[in-house]
């Protein structure tokens, strides 16, 4: 079996091939692009019949590289830069470069590779995730626009929440469209014409979040209908659920889901005292969808309430005892994904799209 690792840049990928015994066969090195992908091709099908490819950024830089490699019915990997990182740092030589991080990853790829799991081709999963980082940052604009609001109506009128009480309707925003203020000084009439111009940035990203939120809707009924059975899930949390999840059989049971989110728990045990403490690590996009879910069971359904409260009498901090709530929430999403993905083959990114 022939390891191949690529280190994926945004204009150059580097590539590395060993044989069955670790030993370096053959490098690449060709641009990222279309006729780079065909060249890497051309130059795998000269190694051998059987082989494995390693792409370290395979869902970012190598995205291109390695959809094009699944097509032509290649086994491509995903290898996190973590899982390298280390290698790296111990190696012989502590030199750092293209060749040496390829490399890396073909060893890493020679040691684990019947451990890790295959990059699948793009369904309509990816389109889910488009729209959903789209609709996220449309919502991160808005928080940004809404603060410069607060600010320049502040310095105009201290007291303006006295006639404007909130910022986040859609009355308000009429309101201030057609903002106007006495002062003739020229700074504060500069100040009311930023507020309109502010005012219409706002309205068009809080409509275009609405779009995308009607268009991940639409996306995700006929599909991942399943997600909406956990108690806090609706359509448009099952979309992103399902962009961030993925295409293919990534997770191959709940505890691989859990440490992609970041909610297997990390034990701090000293001195007798068994803790554990929250994980910063893993997927933090999901990690915050998976709380948001946590809240509102924690608010509004009563066998979370009393799972909590029975963690809590028996010794566990309010805190602690949402991670492990978290940590049940998490089985329940990889149960509902599993009968998504066995229920019907999705389409992929194409038809979706």
């Amino acid at each position: 079996m022939i390891s191949i690792g690529v280190d994926a840049h945004k204009a150059l990928h580097v590539a590395v091939a060993l044989d069955e015994h670790g030993r370096e066969l053959r490098q690449w090195r060709g641009p990222n692009s279309g006729s780079g992908w065909q060249d890497f091709s051309n130059w795998l099908n000269e190694l051998g019949a059987e082989r494995r490819v390693g792409i370290e950024g395979a869902w970012n830089y190598g995205r291109g590289l390695a959809q094009h490699l699944v097509e032509a019915g290649e086994t491509v990997f995903e290898v996190n830069t973590r899982w390298t990182a280390l290698g790296r740092r111990h190696a012989r030589k502590p030199d750092k470069s293209d060749h040496l991080d390829a490399l890396a990853i073909a060893l890493f790829v020679h040691r684990e590779g019947d451990a890790l799991h295959a990059v699948a081709a793009d369904d309509v999963t990816a389109v889910l995730n488009l729209l959903s980082t789209e609709r996220d940052a449309a919502l991160a604009e808005a928080t940004r626009l809404r603060n410069q609001l607060h600010a320049l109506l502040h310095q105009l009128d201290p007291q303006y929440k006295q006639r404007i009480p909130t910022l986040k309707t859609k009355a308000a925003q009429r309101r201030l469209r057609r903002y106007r203020t006495t002062d003739p000084d020229p700074l504060s009439q500069e100040r009311a014409s930023s507020v309109r111009r502010l005012t219409r940035r706002l309205s068009l990203a809080l409509e275009q979040a609405e779009e995308l939120a009607e268009r991940i809707r639409t996306i995700a009924a006929p599909h991942f209908a399943p997600l909406t059975e956990v108690f806090g899930v609706n359509l448009l949390t099952a979309g992103t659920l399902a962009g961030i999840l993925g295409p293919g059989h990534r997770f191959a049971n709940d505890a691989a889901l859990a440490a992609y989110a970041g909610v297997a728990p990390l034990e701090t045990s000293s001195a007798g005292g068994v803790r554990h403490r929250l994980n910063r690590g893993a997927n933090r996009r999901l990690n915050a969808v998976i709380y948001l879910i946590a809240l509102t069971q924690a608010h509004y359904s009563e066998k979370a309430r009393a799972y909590i409260d029975r963690r809590v009498s028996e010794g566990k901090t309010k805190r602690e005892a949402m991670r492990a709530l978290k940590r049940y929430i998490v089985r329940a999403i990889w149960r509902a994904w599993r009968r998504c993905k066995l229920a019907q083959p999705l389409p992929d990114a194409r038809t979706a799209a």
